[in-house]
């Protein structure tokens, strides 16, 4: 996991300090599909995770309060925009298609994709899915879908509601691999020790956002807050508790 953690230390070195902004308190509903350990998922009725650790330290510099509130991805967005929520945070990737509709923050870390499978496959290649020998999965309306569809063609590609689904496909033997960010992937990894490991890596490197409706004035305020923690040492301390390895 040392690839892990020295890629995601990078976004940390990227802001300098700057005086935060003050929400005076505000309560801030967050949209989340609370299905993708460890950014975030449901323990005990409580949503945690590395990505609801570091809204609440940001949420420390700038005075306000999360309420995090569990959604479907597919209309996450959409969803955002008709103001159903103030922010999405959901290991959302930044790109250009998106930023078209809503705002992202600075990126506060930076993921590999790779290829989650089981162990006794672990010397397969990425062209046994494209030659179809072998069946890759992914969530449905995700960056690590739509890279997958192209290294591999749709054809080969089966597509699930929630990456949890596709792990267990994986585990049943319906599937033979699932295209995932490399920090989830690790939880799996070490949930399933033994039976699930990481053998494809490195397919891509994606900064991840959080989401804003676009023009909203929190978006300073995050970008403000999230360049404390990055600066003050807050942001790799998350990073090593949830990635010790």
């Amino acid at each position: 996991m040392k690839n892990i953690l020295s890629t995601a230390l990078a976004v940390a070195l990227l802001a300098i300090p700057v005086s935060a902004a003050d929400l005076s308190g505000r309560t801030l509903n967050i949209g989340s599909d609370t299905t993708y350990p460890p950014h975030e998922f449901i323990e005990d009725g409580v949503v945690k995770g590395f990505d609801v650790d570091v809204v609440a330290s940001i949420c420390e510099e700038i005075n306000c309060k999360p309420n995090w509130v569990t959604t479907a991805w597919d209309g996450i967005f959409a969803a955002l925009a008709d103001g159903e929520f103030d922010m999405v945070v959901s290991g959302v990737t930044i790109t250009d298609e998106r930023d078209k509709i809503v705002d992202f923050s600075d990126p506060y870390i930076i993921v590999q994709q790779g290829v989650l499978m089981r162990v006794e496959d672990e010397g397969a290649t990425i062209e046994a899915f494209k030659s179809g020998q072998m069946k890759l999965a992914s969530q449905t309306g995700t960056t690590n879908a739509a890279l997958g569809e192209e290294l591999v063609g749709r054809e080969n590609l089966n597509l699930f509601d929630t990456f949890s689904n596709a792990v267990l496909a994986v585990r049943n033997g319906d599937v033979d691999g699932v295209i995932i960010d490399s920090t989830s992937a690790a939880a799996y990894e070490q949930e399933f020790a033994g039976e699930l490991t990481v053998a494809i890596k490195g397919l891509s490197s994606d900064p991840l956002g959080l989401v804003f409706q676009e023009g909203d004035a929190l978006q300073d305020a995050f970008n403000e807050g999230l360049a404390t923690i990055k600066s003050d040492g807050t942001l790799k301390k998350l990073m090593v508790k949830w990635w010790p390895k």
